[in-house]
């Protein structure tokens, strides 16, 4: 594995957007734990309004380019309606969520850890290997809890990962400073 060069930290400006990336993350994060309920509902609205938004755009394609085969226009029909029940029921849009997220926290676990391992000369990378592991953890936690508890989870879930990203971030780029 070849291992990143330690140059790249020593730019100001790569180093100054790591710490704003960082900053921005933790207090998204800190959001989501202290208002998970709101977090979840605006994660399950948002998720709505991107359905429904690309069951239209893909509309609008098979409209202009297949419009006389009927079976091009189930995607279109299928986001739509998909986006419309996320948004019409969004508690149980946040279950399905949280059965999304399970699998993006352990994506982002085993992700995390391997980047881990090629950020680690850099002073700092053990935080992406406790941000990996800390993501494989949420992730058994959600599995155990769901789908009673995702209302709340999806929110302070998302809430910690942001904020151990943010953490992380913070880290890399203050102690860059060092060299």
């Amino acid at each position: 594995m070849q291992n990143i060069s330690l140059d790249i930290f020593m730019d100001n400006r790569i180093r100054r957007a790591t710490i704003i990336t960082g900053i921005v993350l933790l207090v998204l994060g800190l959001i989501g734990v202290i208002m998970p309920q709101v977090v979840t509902v605006v994660i399950s609205l948002l998720i709505s309004f991107l359905l429904v938004l690309s069951g239209i755009v893909f509309g609008y394609l098979t409209w202009v380019n297949y419009s006389r085969t009927g079976l091009a226009w189930l995607k279109p029909f299928l986001l739509v309606v998909l986006g419309l029940l996320v948004g019409l029921y969004p508690v149980a849009g946040a279950a399905a969520l949280g059965l999304i997220l399970i699998i993006y926290f352990l994506l982002d676990g085993f992700a995390s850890i391997s980047f881990s391992f090629f950020l680690r000369p850099l002073p700092g990378w053990g935080w992406t290997l406790f941000n990996g592991i800390l993501s494989l953890v949420l992730a058994g936690v959600f599995l155990v809890g769901w789908p009673f508890s995702a209302m709340w989870l999806v929110g302070v879930l998302v809430g910690i990962s942001l904020m151990v990203d943010g953490i992380a971030l913070l880290m890399l780029g203050l102690s860059a400073r060092q060299f």
